[in-house]
């Protein structure tokens, strides 16, 4: 798993897995022919990362820039946030220099994760992808 799906998982949280189903306890020829019924079509709401953000940062108990700070962000979601982490996220979004940690690079790596974030069904205000 990446570094970006920690980070959706954390805000999105995990979808359960469908559970497997049963084995037939009887020879397949004695058993009548399953009906197959169309999968229910699920409609996601798009999920507030700004309300989660905002209670996670409420919760976190000391002053938070979640909104303008990549590390921060990582850090209320309980990821590493270190150089090392910063850098492969960079790695998995694309960057296209040698990533360095400077205030750019991680400017740049806060708007790619809310673009993917709202990419992936989040409901993002745009000040924060732009």
């Amino acid at each position: 798993m990446g570094i970006f799906s920690a980070i959706k998982d954390a805000i999105f949280g995990k979808k359960k897995a469908a559970p497997a189903p049963a084995a037939p306890s009887a020879p397949a020829a004695a058993q009548p022919a399953p009906t197959v019924a169309p999968a229910p079509v699920e409609v996601m709401e798009p999920v507030d990362v700004e309300a989660i953000m905002e209670q996670l940062a409420k919760d976190y108990g000391q002053p938070s820039n979640w909104r303008t700070s990549i590390v921060d962000l990582m850090k209320l979601l309980g990821l590493d946030s270190s150089y090392a982490a910063r850098k492969e996220l960079a790695e998995e979004l694309g960057f296209s220099s040698a990533y360095d940690g400077s205030a750019d690079d991680n400017i740049w790596l806060h708007k790619q994760v809310m673009k993917k974030l709202a990419e992936n069904g989040g409901k993002v205000p745009n000040e924060l992808k732009d």
